[in-house]
């Protein structure tokens, strides 16, 4: 694995929701403060939703700078999930209030958004480097939060358990309501039922 130039301020960028059939996707970015040690940091996806929610409040107090954006279900049905994602995370970098002369940013996967800095994609990054396990963090949080508001308008979806991924209970609502505003029509679970309902 290529690591990062140690002069180089790192940006750590990562999304939340490729996989649900419903529901925005979301990204972060997040520069820490090299002064200040984050304890527990990691993938989002190992921390149970209390412990990503206590770090997420540690985060948004000590990073240097972060920001959290989204793309829509609707771009994510007109371009794809992986363009829609990389969507996001440009717009999360773009939402930084200040961006430091030598940044580098270091993006969890194998692709890269389009960026005006330095990019470079780390696989299993969430888990390797901490300031995209942070970005990680505040994603996932963000993200479901968003679907827990989404959930007082469609409840009988039950996003407040599953965040829209494909569980069991939610494949068998979406048989029994027919896809909502904010499924994702492209998405071959949701397809299918559409001229069915």
């Amino acid at each position: 694995m290529q690591h990062a130039d140690p002069c180089k301020i790192i940006c750590g960028v990562d999304e939340a929701g490729r996989g649900p059939l419903a529901g925005p996707v979301y990204a972060a970015c997040v520069i820490l403060d090299k002064n200040y040690h984050i304890a527990g940091l990691n993938d989002s996806k190992k921390l149970s939703a209390l412990k990503r929610s206590m770090l997420a409040t540690t985060i948004k107090q000590y990073a240097k700078a972060w920001a959290v954006a989204s793309a829509s279900v609707d771009e994510i049905d007109r371009m794809n999930i992986l363009q829609a994602s990389l969507l996001a995370m440009k717009r999360a970098v773009e939402g930084l209030s200040c961006v430091p002369d030598q940044v580098l940013v270091l993006v969890d996967g194998k692709q890269c958004p389009d960026v005006p800095y330095p990019v470079q994609a780390i696989v299993r990054g969430d888990s390797l480097i901490p300031e995209i396990s942070a970005a990680s963090i505040l994603a996932k949080t963000e993200r479901d939060i968003e679907m827990l508001r989404l959930h007082s308008d469609y409840p009988h979806y039950g996003f407040d358990r599953h965040k829209g991924y494909p569980t069991s209970k939610h494949l068998a609502a979406l048989q029994q309501y027919g896809p909502s505003e904010i499924h994702r029509k492209s998405f071959a679970p949701v397809s299918s039922l559409i001229f069915n309902h």
